[in-house]
C-alpha cells in the first residue's frame, strides 16, 4: 500500500486507510462498518418527499423491471440487445414494447409457444401495483445500438 501512494504521491491519504473484514454473505463486519461510516457522514436535509421511494418515473421503473425479467429469464443470452420502454401508460393499463435489433432475437424473447415472454409477464406483475394490467410487445428495432437517433430517442 504505502508503495501506490508513495508512486502516486498520496502518502497523506494512505496514513488514513482503514481495513474492514465484511462478509456479504453473513454480514459479519457490517456493524463495525457502519459505525466508522456514521461520524464521517454529514448531515443534510431530505432530498426527496417521505412517500417518494425513488428518484426515477414509474414508467422507468416498470420499463426496468420488464428488463430485469428477461435477462433473468433468457440467462443473460440478450442483456444489452434488449431495450424495454412504456409506450403506453393509462391507469390501470401499461403496454410495454421489448425492442430487438434482428428477427431472430425476438423469437428468442418470445420463446417456444410464448413461454419464455408469459413468465417474464408473471414475474414482472407480481411486483407491480394491485389491479395493474400489463401488456408485453416485442418489436424489432434493426441496429438499434448503432444508430444514433433511435439511441437519443432511447434516452442513452
Amino acid at each position: 500500500m504505502d508503495e501506490i501512494a508513495t508512486e502516486k504521491h498520496h502518502l497523506d491519504a494512505a496514513s488514513r486507510v482503514e481495513y474492514f473484514p465484511l462478509s456479504a454473505k453473513t454480514g459479519e463486519g457490517a456493524e463495525e462498518l457502519m459505525a466508522f461510516l456514521r461520524p464521517a457522514m454529514p448531515d443534510s436535509p431530505f432530498l426527496f418527499p417521505d412517500e417518494e421511494v425513488s428518484d426515477v418515473t414509474e414508467a422507468t421503473w416498470i420499463a426496468e423491471l420488464v428488463r430485469e425479467q428477461l435477462v433473468r429469464k433468457t440467462k443473460q443470452e440478450l442483456p444489452h440487445a434488449i431495450h424495454c420502454r412504456v409506450s403506453e401508460f393509462e391507469w390501470p393499463h401499461v403496454t410495454v414494447e421489448i425492442l430487438v435489433e434482428r428477427e431472430s432475437q425476438k423469437g428468442m424473447v418470445i420463446g417456444k409457444r410464448g413461454q419464455l415472454l408469459k413468465d417474464v409477464g408473471i414475474a414482472a406483475r407480481s411486483q407491480l401495483p394491485e389491479g395493474m394490467y400489463l401488456e408485453l410487445k416485442v418489436r424489432v428495432e434493426p441496429g438499434w445500438q448503432k444508430r444514433d437517433d433511435v439511441l437519443d430517442r432511447f434516452g442513452y
